[in-house]
């Protein structure tokens, strides 16, 4: 597996969207201050793969992922496994009322095509839109990511991305647990195919080798002297066939004797029944009578058609002289109205005289109410004179000038008596309270006054006109006698009409008896004319046209005299008949005998030859089965050979590699070489105070500077057992391609370890270890440091820095 691109957003420290390109970085190394983010670019891959990171304490909780405050976390990473390119994407979000739990809510693989390019991915592109979908959901996407990658998530982080504290895993892994990482990196478990598939092969080969042995216990019955017997029987059936063919003219030609005499006595039988037939039918005689009445009938009806119109029309020209009924109903009216008109204006005459003297009455006394109120005012003025007078008094005294002649006053009158002033305001209210009534009496009596008399002029305007109208027309007597008379000429008219509809159902009824009558005729003569054509080919008298009852009984004497004539017939018919059957039977006979000579039983009809053929290609046919099925018996033991030689191969291969012997072995031999390849690694980087060897699968050291001491690897130091890892990972990485079946893909190694543990000559020396390793060009080689001088040494570096906000990655070129 080789990384290309990292897209980040919302995951861990990197809130905001990031995108890291490592397309084409062959040797690079992640820097950064501690807690940059360095090690959170390394849990995105394996996320983005595996749904999980090995620093998480749950490893099946994805909230670690989500940044904090941050709603979702995406993460999508493109990369190349075994030649082909895959993006695989996971989004997780904060889901319920509260934001409190979080889910992941999407997983997919996408296959990408050939050639795609990573620079659409800018353009906001999916690989999506232009790939293969391998799996859309968290579950299918375990299967699948195994399926690409070709390991499972412990051992991807064992052998590919080495996270912290995780370097020497498998280093201190246990035996069987190493020895199933190897399987899955070799690809070993498909020997375990190849034994299963041998097996199942050799189960299958004993099968087919059975069932053929049935098939050929089944085919027992065509053995030589099957053959021999059924072509002898052919041969007998073809000579049958032959004799059959010989006679079979002699009976065609008696045959032919017997059918022509059946058919003349049939054909007889048939004529005499056919004369026998023939009989006038009842009520020919009457028909002539019936159609002479239908005739008369027809005649009176049409001249009670004309009659009835005839008097329809006259009644029709006296209603034409008459006036228009509607103008007379017209003039009627107004004569109605006219009369109504004139006591309408005489009462509206009356009305207005009433309505004058009214008026006139109501005008003097509101005249009478106006002076009312004037007397009223005067008294009002004179009281409130009074009183200001009275309250002036009140304030004089003697000698003092007074308050409104500004004279002295030289003596006080007496009090006078307080005036009325509330009794004038009184009255002077209740004066033009009457007053303003009786000046709406007035205005009033006016109105209507005024009403009147518009009515009275449009009613004498009305009445003009309609003296006007009615001076052309007679009295409203006179055109009420002429209405009368026009009534009774509709209601004649109505009974005329009735009439002659009347006699043109009867005329209608009367042609319809008539033209059934001669239907009937018509269909009496085809009727005749039927039976005298069937009986055509016997020639049949001709027949006269005038009467129909004539016609028939000529005919039926005819025939009756043809039916005697061919009964006496049928004796000589019936006896030649016989004579032609017996002939017949004596053929038969003798084409009998040879079916039964042939041991076959004879035909119950007449189909000896079609019996002959048909029995000799049954013969035919069973000597072509017998034969065929000798050649299927011939071909199934040469299948049955073959299959046997297949089971014994099937079942040699599967004992060479029962009991994973031969995994086994080939596990031991990768071993080896794999500790071979990390001994002489770990011998530069300890300075040749080290070697790695094994030991059934555990693995120790020899320390050279103590006397070769074989020690456990659990023993060595820090910085000694970082040595080994590396040592053991990179020769993992190196030589798993010479080792491997292709089912793993270790195109890629990163290792996020410190490697300050290291002295100044040992990290040179894991510096140009891993310089050699990333030249080689098929691996991908990738660190996590904080060692400048390791650092400088890599040609592509991503610095990591982080701000109060999120992490960000730029990528340094030396």
């Amino acid at each position: 597996m080789r990384p290309l691109r990292l897209d980040l957003a919302g995951f861990a420290v990197f809130r905001d969207e990031t995108a890291i390109d490592f397309s084409d970085a062959e040797f690079f190394a992640l820097v950064g201050p501690t807690g940059s983010g360095k090690s959170t670019v390394l849990d995105a891959i394996c996320f983005a793969l595996y749904g999980t990171v090995p620093r998480w304490d749950n490893v099946r909780s994805v909230a670690n992922a989500l940044a904090p405050s941050c709603p979702e976390a995406r993460v999508r990473l493109i990369f190349e496994s075994s030649g082909r390119r895959y993006a695989a994407t996971r989004v997780v979000r904060r889901v319920g009322r509260a934001g409190t739990r979080v889910e992941q809510t999407h997983a997919g693989l996408e296959r990408l095509p050939a050639g795609f390019d990573l620079a659409a991915l800018d353009e906001g592109l999916k690989p999506g839109d232009l790939g293969e979908v391998l799996a859309g959901t968290p579950g299918e996407m375990d299967a699948a990511v195994r399926q690409a990658i070709g390991l499972p998530y412990e051992q991807f982080t064992t052998c590919v991305v080495l996270p912290q504290g995780q370097f020497a895993q498998f280093l201190h892994a246990k035996g069987a647990q190493r020895q199933q990482i190897l399987v899955n990196l070799l690809g070993l478990h498909v020997y375990e195919r190849v034994r299963e598939r041998a097996g199942q092969q050799q189960r299958d080969a004993e099968q087919r080798c059975a069932a053929i042995d049935q098939l050929l216990d089944d085919m027992s019955d065509v053995d030589e002297a099957a053959l021999r017997a059924a072509s002898d029987r052919l041969n007998a059936l073809r000579a049958l066939a032959r004799d059959v063919e010989a006679a079979n003219p002699e009976l065609e030609a008696v045959r032919a004797g017997v059918a022509e005499a059946e058919t003349s006595l049939r054909r007889l039988d048939a004529e005499a029944s056919q004369l026998g037939d023939v009989r006038p039918p009842a009520g020919a005689a009457k028909l002539a009578a019936a159609v002479e009445q239908a005739r008369r009938a027809a005649k009176q009806a049409a001249a009670d058609v004309t009659e009835a119109e005839e008097a329809e029309a006259g009644v029709r020209d006296e209603l034409a002289r008459q006036p228009d009924p509607a103008t007379l109903r017209r003039a009627l009216d107004a004569h109605a109205e006219r009369d109504r008109l004139a006591a309408e204006a005489t009462q509206l005459a009356e009305a207005i005289e009433v309505a004058e003297s009214e008026l006139a009455a109501a005008r003097e006394a509101l005249a009478e109410a106006e002076a009312a109120v004037e007397a009223a005012a005067a008294e009002l003025a004179h009281a409130q004179a009074a009183d200001l007078a009275a309250e002036v008094r009140a304030h004089l005294v003697a000698g003092e000038p007074c308050p409104v002649c500004r004279q002295h006053v030289t003596d006080v009158p007496h009090d006078a008596p307080p005036a009325a002033l509330a009794e004038a305001r009184a009255a002077v209210a209740t004066a033009r309270a009457d007053r303003d009534k009786r000046d709406s009496e007035v205005r009033s009596l006016e109105r209507s006054l005024a009403q009147a008399r518009a009515h009275h002029d449009r009613v004498n305007g009305r009445l003009a006109e309609l003296s006007a109208h009615l001076a052309d027309h007679a009295a409203a007597d006179a055109i009420t006698a002429t209405l009368s008379q026009i009534d009774a000429l509709i209601g004649r008219l109505n009974e005329a009409v009735s009439a002659v509809r009347g006699a043109r159902r009867a005329d209608r009824d009367a042609r319809q008896a008539e033209e059934q009558t001669h239907a009937a005729v018509r269909d009496a003569w085809r009727a005749f004319d039927a039976a005298r054509d069937g009986l055509a080919p016997l020639g049949p008298p001709p027949a006269e046209r005038d009467d129909l009852a004539a016609a028939w009984r000529r005919l039926a004497q005819w025939a009756a005299a043809g039916a005697a004539q061919r009964a006496e017939r049928r004796g000589d018919l019936q006896a030649a008949a016989a004579a032609a059957e017996a002939q017949a039977a004596q053929v038969r006979q003798r084409m009998d005998a040879l079916f039964t000579d042939a041991g076959l039983p004879a035909p119950r009809d007449d189909s000896h030859s079609r019996a002959a053929a048909v029995a000799a290609e049954r013969a035919d046919g069973e000597v072509r089965r017998i034969t065929e099925r000798r050649e299927q018996a011939a071909t199934l033991r040469d299948q049955r050979e073959a299959h046997q030689r297949q089971a014994r191969v099937a079942k040699a291969l599967a004992g060479h590699l029962k009991a994973n012997m031969f995994e086994r072995w080939l596990l031991e031999e990768a071993l080896d070489l794999l500790v071979d390849g990390a001994s002489a690694i770990l011998r530069q980087l300890s300075g040749g105070q080290y070697e790695l060897v094994h030991d059934k699968g555990e693995f120790a050291v020899v320390d050279h500077h103590d006397a070769d001491l074989r020690r456990a690897v659990r023993t060595l130091s820090g910085g000694e057992t970082f040595q080994a890892s590396l040592a053991l990972a990179l020769a993992l990485s190196e030589q798993l391609s010479g080792m491997s079946t292709a089912a793993a893909s270790l195109e890629s190694i990163v290792l996020d370890e410190g490697f300050g543990a290291l002295d100044a000559g040992a990290l040179d020396t894991v510096a140009a270890t891993l310089e050699n390793l990333a030249a080689r060009g098929d691996r991908m080689v990738g660190v996590v440091t904080h060692v400048p001088a390791l650092a400088e040494r890599i040609p592509v570096r991503y610095e990591v820095s982080k701000d109060a906000r999120t992490a960000r990655v730029e990528k340094v070129t030396a």
